[in-house]
């Protein structure tokens, strides 16, 4: 049994060395993710996922505030 993720949640993909991302949305099987500051999405198995730890959600935002103050 897995849970679901809602959109907009902070979590860490574990099968990608613990890449940390937002929960973009859900399709079919998988929750798609995207890094903090943008990129592209990935899809991850949701048995995979967990919510990030407040250090984890720290260096999120940390990495959204920087890359925000080089590209605008």
């Amino acid at each position: 049994m897995t849970t679901e993720h809602p959109v907009d949640a902070l979590v860490v993909d574990t099968s990608k060395e613990d890449k940390i991302g937002y929960v973009m949305g859900h399709e079919g099987p998988y929750v798609q993710l995207r890094a903090p500051g943008g990129g592209v999405e990935w899809d991850a198995n949701p048995e995979k996922v967990r919510p990030a730890t407040e250090t984890e959600a720290l260096r999120a935002r940390v990495t959204e505030l920087n890359r925000a103050q080089r590209f605008g």
